[in-house]
């Protein structure tokens, strides 16, 4: 991680739901969120810290109540990690630059790539091109 804030920062810069989410590992309801629905042109970004996470062409409709991609920006801009809470064995997705927990990935997704990086929306902000 590159930019380390302390939990009293984080909780002054974000919303409760994004601090929930993003730095306790919660998570929105499904098909609640701002992108789920969501066609514009542009780049997804951290809400955390900016850094550019998911290209608005890889994005697609996979039913499953979040936004849902099949390949990041960059490899770098993320980090995976186990996650085995829930009684689940899943893989979660963190921004690389924060540490912000941004959702799950799944090997159910679309070819090229055949992932589903399915993410909540409070865990981005959206910029156009």
């Amino acid at each position: 991680m590159k930019e380390k804030k302390s939990d009293e920062q984080w909780r002054e810069e974000l919303t409760d739901e994004q601090y929930h989410v993003c730095r306790e590992k919660g998570t929105e309801r499904p098909f609640t969120g701002e992108y789920n629905f969501f066609e514009k042109e542009g780049i997804f970004h951290c809400v955390c810290c900016g850094e550019p996470l998911f290209d608005s062409t890889v994005k697609f409709d996979a039913g499953c109540g979040w936004p849902s991609f099949y390949q990041t920006i960059d490899s770098d801009a993320i980090t995976l990690q186990e996650d085995k809470s829930l009684g689940m064995e899943r893989t979660e997705v963190l921004c690389s630059n924060c540490g912000a927990h941004l959702g799950h990935v799944f090997p159910d997704g679309p070819e090229p790539t055949g992932l589903r990086y399915c993410i909540n929306s409070v865990a981005m902000k959206f910029k156009d091109r």
